[in-house]
């Protein structure tokens, strides 16, 4: 069985930061597991952190303009041939690792044939893997017109100061339809010591519900590229038990 967790919040929080620390936390605690990440953000810079710039998109295939690794198949069906092109657009990061970029996808209401055959798609790719997590483009909705699906933990990441703690009840308030029976909580990035009671503060005065907060990190500030953080890693892990998520000893 598939979980997911999608991690959401407005651009410049940290969210890559967070897609790549919760991956480094499923690597260490499922080492065999497989992994996809998902970036749905129409800023792409997940792969950009892993150094690779990776122009193979969902969006391609929904506008025929995918250049293919392969001459086509004969005699699919139109479902097959879309489930075909999704697996010629992920890319391996690593052992065990995949990612696939959407970049733009349709509303809903697009009562065009591939959306729903792209719908398929993605949800059958999802399927086979253990964990996937979502880079999302600001909150839930934009994920829920790619695919619709469960999410097991939603986090919405949030910075140390008022107008971040108010984004993060929009995408809260947005976001709750989407949720389903899904948890959902507020991460705080970004944290200084003497940032703690007045971000609390502000969190119990918007009503938001607490997962677990992230030290400051001067060395994403120095090298702020590749989004990799010990202190991020080390933080999750401490907050891990709390979410909706596969335990390591389980």
């Amino acid at each position: 069985m598939t979980t997911t967790l999608a991690i959401t919040g407005k651009s410049g929080s940290g969210k890559t930061t967070l897609v790549k620390g919760f991956l480094r936390v499923f690597q260490e605690y499922f080492p065999d597991r497989t992994i996809l990440l998902i970036d749905n953000d129409l800023s792409g810079e997940l792969g950009h952190s892993f150094g690779y710039d990776i122009r193979n998109t969902v969006y391609g295939i929904r506008n025929g303009k995918h250049e293919y690794k392969t001459g086509i198949p004969e005699h699919m069906t139109k479902q097959e041939y879309v489930e075909w092109a999704m697996e010629d657009i992920v890319f391996q990061l690593e052992e065990n690792v995949d990612i696939i970029v959407t970049w733009l996808v349709a509303s809903k209401d697009c009562r065009c044939p591939i959306t729903d055959l792209i719908h398929n798609a993605v949800a059958k790719l999802i399927s086979r893997y253990d964990f996937v997590i979502f880079d999302c483009e600001f909150d839930l909705k934009y994920l829920s017109q790619l695919v619709d699906l469960n999410i097991d933990t939603t986090v919405i990441v949030a910075r140390p100061y008022e107008e971040s703690i108010v984004l993060a009840k929009r995408i809260d308030d947005y976001s709750e339809k989407y949720a389903g029976a899904g948890q959902m909580g507020v991460v705080l990035n970004a944290i200084k010591a003497n940032d703690m009671n007045k971000v609390y503060h502000l969190l119990e005065k918007y009503n938001l519900k607490t997962l677990g907060s992230i030290p400051f990190d001067e060395n994403l500030v120095q090298n702020p590229l590749y989004r990799e953080s010990k202190v991020v890693i080390e933080a999750i892990k401490e907050f891990y038990f709390r979410l909706n998520l596969p335990q390591a000893n389980e």
